[in-house]
């Protein structure tokens, strides 16, 4: 569910938009310059005046036997910059190609090697230079090896890998609700590297069932730890280079009921810095630990009665994404986000028991770290305080004294996103809102002006046709909730007539629906134009969802999932509802996933409201879904399992008056085929007609398959039009 939950760019985009942030940019190590894959072939762009230099050539990116050049995916450098790791022939794990073949290319010499000959092909994951470029390590199965540049000597480090002991990476629940999938660092010396190793062989297997490949069924086994299931062990260890000995890392409490979500290297130095949560999430509790010899010590606790959120910094859907700690070396301390004061802000929290230091103030959220400039003691971040479908660029003092400053132009109003230089003089600047596609140019940060004129948004926007189809609002509730929405109305719109409309919901934490960027008002699974065809569109975010509004909207439900998001979406609804131009008897609801489980629980609980829904990849029992997820926001059901059953749809199903369209993959690895069946029963049980589609194979996104995505559109299409027919009257 956590969108996370969601598979192709398309999902993606419609789930997940506020998280999708700037593409990071490969700046040179001066920050003066970038780098750029083009037509197969490396290039540098030199700022400010954009000068173009080719630094490795087609010819040179293919290898002796090779008629092309290789295609790559993904590249990263050594620390000076003389030699580039490139990342080919990629292959999915759970989300996203992570594992594939790399290749070195080394400037100095202009020769192209591939790693890990020996290993199986298209095995090697995560694979980074040691601090002193001479070494590269990388995980294969499970397994993590070092191999030396000169030689090509492969070392390795551990040999216990299997499917449920994971070295160097993560099973399937931490890299789906944490986003933890790199899962080593190296020591700043070169001499060795910490690892967390996870042992899922206590956790139960789910069985998904393939009856397509073969005539005889095959069973595909997953470690998929179910909510109330004791999580895997995890533990983190660093292991010499010298004799590929592990030391284990004294981290009180038990391995199986608690989470390590981050793990670094504290700079110069041979301590570890790591960040453990607590089985419900309540509790984070950071430890500085001795690489040499294990010993731990608490420097930092934090608690909150619903969960302490997870910050993550930066696009959790990037390859090489690691949630990494924001050291601040010249204080000691790091970068650290908390909501405890009401409002997710910036501190200084020191690493030698120093007092913190709160940097940012005011009655606003902090959307997402850019840049931290320990130079000039500024900290660049996201943040809208007027308007929570938006995000802009401001600064403040790392010392907490003086003003936030916000730095993206006021005439800019939308959604921009940054990519800073190394050395913060520069930026890769994008903007879009709702009328206006994505646009990129590269800035100065100091005035936020554009490099060269012609690159500027402010000039291309000149030459944009400025018609806005998607109208934002707000709404309150008969609770006195504020709820931001946007509508696409139909064109052309007479507001003498009744039009039908289409709710779009989400609705949980993983994600807001309503942001005002490029197509948000877009339904990508309606072939035409809803607007053209006489559709009202609509999306509403209520509380719960993770906009910038405070810890107590997104933290009020806390235990409801299920309650209070139903409930804020039926009541906006209904409001909507008393529009002259809106037909009672025409509304229809849809979602996926998470928004799969809001439509069956908005048409089961107020089958007045809503007519037609359909329901893709829903959680219909709250029961099954993995425990990661499921505990944060809905605590043990060892001790409030009641919250679990009041808020899955499958309780409420025997209510079920309108018409449904129920859709699921039975190879979804996320939310099981298994929820499908759960309901199913319960309808039929209750003689509730509806219709159901299964997607053989098919995951949580609806991906794979010939044919998947037009027979998947179609289907859409003409249910909405059969029971929702669109057109004013």
């Amino acid at each position: 569910m956590i969108f996370k939950t969601f598979k192709t760019l398309l999902i993606v985009f419609l789930f997940s938009i506020c998280f999708m942030g700037t593409a990071q940019v490969n700046w040179t190590n001066d920050g003066d310059s970038y780098f750029k894959m083009e037509n197969s072939e490396l290039k540098t762009y030199t700022l400010p005046g954009h000068e173009s230099t080719t630094v490795i050539s087609k010819a040179q990116l293919t290898p002796k036997g090779y008629s092309e050049p290789l295609e790559v995916a993904h590249f990263s450098f050594s620390s000076d910059q003389q030699k580039i790791l490139l990342f080919t022939n990629t292959q999915r794990v759970w989300r996203l190609n992570t594992k594939g073949d790399y290749w070195v290319f080394d400037f100095k010499t202009n020769t192209l090697k591939q790693l890990g000959k020996g290993l199986p092909p298209a095995s090697l994951m995560f694979a980074k230079f040691s601090p002193d470029g001479t070494k590269i390590a990388y995980v294969s199965e499970n397994n993590i090896y070092s191999e030396d540049y000169q030689s090509g000597n492969i070392q390795p480090l551990t040999t216990n890998g299997t499917v449920t002991l994971i070295n160097g990476t993560f099973d399937w629940a931490y890299e789906e609700e944490f986003f933890c999938r790199d899962g080593f660092r190296w020591s700043p010396d070169s001499q060795s590297i910490a690892y967390w190793q996870i042992d899922a062989s206590a956790i139960k297997k789910f069985y998904m069932i393939d009856n397509t490949d073969s005539i005889y069924s095959q069973l595909i086994p997953l470690e998929y730890p179910k909510v109330g299931e004791s999580p895997s062990a995890c533990r983190v260890g660093v292991v010499q280079l010298s004799d590929a000995e592990t030391t284990w890392m004294n981290i009180p409490g038990d391995p199986s009921q608690n989470y390590l979500v981050r793990m670094e290297y504290i700079p110069n130095s041979n301590a570890l810095l790591l960040q453990q949560l607590n089985r419900k999430q309540n509790k984070s509790t950071l430890y500085r630990a001795d690489a040499l010899n294990g010993r731990t010590e608490s420097i930092f606790e934090e608690s909150d009665e619903a969960w302490v959120d997870m910050f993550q910094l930066g696009n959790p859907y990037a390859i090489d994404y690691t949630n990494n700690f924001s050291f601040l070396e010249k204080t000691k301390g790091i970068l650290w986000a908390s909501e405890k004061d009401g409002w997710r802000h910036l501190y200084q929290v020191s690493l030698e028991g120093k007092p913190e230091v709160l940097i940012t103030k005011g009655e606003f959220d902090v959307i997402d770290v850019k840049h931290i400039n320990a130079k000039e003691g500024n900290v660049y971040y996201l943040a809208s305080p007027g308007n929570a479908t938006q995000k802009y660029l401001y600064k403040s003092k790392l010392n907490g004294k003086g003003k936030n400053e916000r730095l993206s132009p006021e005439s800019l109003t939308g959604t921009h996103d940054y990519s800073f230089s190394t050395n913060g003089v520069y930026a890769q600047h994008t903007f879009s809102n709702h009328f206006t596609p994505s646009s990129k140019e590269f800035i100065t940060v100091s005035n936020h002006k554009a490099l060269t004129l012609e690159e500027s948004i402010t000039d291309n926007l000149k030459n944009i046709e400025k018609k806005p189809t998607t109208e934002f609002f707000t709404i309150t509730t008969e609770d006195g909730v504020e709820m931001d929405g946007w509508m696409v109305k139909p064109i052309p719109f007479d507001p003498s007539k009744k039009y039908p409309v289409v709710f779009y919901v989400y609705s949980e934490p993983a994600g807001t629906t309503v942001n005002d960027t490029y197509n948000i008002g877009r339904n990508w699974f309606y072939q035409g134009n809803m607007a053209e065809d006489g559709y009202l569109y609509i999306s509403l975010d209520n509380r719960g969802t993770p906009a910038p509004k405070g810890r107590e909207w997104r933290k009020s439900i806390y235990r409801k999932i299920g309650v209070v998001n139903i409930r804020d979406q039926a009541m906006a609804a209904r409001e909507v509802l008393k529009w002259d131009f809106v037909d009672p008897d025409r509304v229809a609801v849809w979602g996926h996933s998470g928004g799969g489980s809001a439509t069956l629980n908005l048409m089961f609980k107020h089958p007045d409201i809503y007519k037609t829904g359909i329901s893709l990849a829903a959680v219909a029992n709250q029961l099954t879904y993995d425990n990661i997820y499921q505990e944060r926001y809905m605590g043990l059901p060892q001790e409030n399992k009641e919250d679990f059953i009041m808020g899955s749809p499958v309780t409420h199903a025997k209510h079920l008056e309108g018409n449904l369209l129920y859709i699921h993959g039975t190879g979804d690895d996320n939310v099981h085929y298994q929820n499908a069946e759960l309901l199913i029963n319960e309808l039929i049980k209750h003689n509730k007609q509806f219709q159901f589609m299964p997607y053989p194979n098919r995951s949580h996104g609806f991906r794979e398959g010939e044919g998947t995505w037009d027979h998947l559109s179609t289907l859409y299409t003409n249910y909405l039009k059969l029971h929702c027919p669109p057109g004013g009257r």
